[in-house]
């Protein structure tokens, strides 16, 4: 189960700097922080020139920096079938089968439609944090730290998932 799902819904990448406002340019560098609020998380995406700016008292739960990408235009919708990465964000926000919620976070990873920005601790255990690399969207991915012979199980329990989910 992913201990954050309820607390954190997935953020979409912001298109303009939290704090001034400016659109980001295509390929612009930019930093995306993570801060502790409440019982959740909030995401600000700040433009180099703010991050220089900010007020480093003010530490954030996570951050790193990456480059900007203009949205895509919508794909249309697929009938009736459910890929990985919908099958993913499904499954982290019903926080239902962490294991295959780990699983297919690697399997988007290796696909390079995912990238791990990095691993965290928390009171819940250990996480790992990945950004769509389109999209900017952030998961947050309970780290099961797996063995490798426990990898052939929960492989064959996300390839059931994923043929119910493309006949239903």
């Amino acid at each position: 189960m992913n201990p954050l799902a309820n607390e954190w819904p997935i953020k979409h990448r912001a298109d303009v700097c939290a704090t001034t406002g400016r659109p980001f340019a295509d390929g612009e560098h930019f930093y995306t922080l993570l801060f502790r609020e409440g019982n959740g998380y909030r995401r600000e995406d700040l433009s180099a020139e703010a991050w220089a700016t900010r007020n480093e008292n003010i530490r954030p739960f996570s951050f790193w920096k990456t480059h900007y990408e203009p949205p895509a235009p919508a794909p249309p919708e697929p009938l009736g079938k459910e890929n990985a990465e919908e099958l993913l964000r499904r499954l982290l926000g019903e926080q239902t089968q962490p294991n295959a919620c780990y699983v297919l976070a690697v399997m988007l990873e290796r696909k390079r439609m995912l990238k791990q920005i990095k691993s965290e601790a928390t009171e819940k255990g250990p996480v790992l944090i990945y950004e769509h690399t389109k999209s900017g969207d952030v998961f947050i991915v309970p780290d099961l730290q797996l063995r490798l012979d426990e990898l052939e199980s929960l492989q064959n329990e996300v390839a059931h998932l994923l043929k119910g989910a493309a006949s239903a």
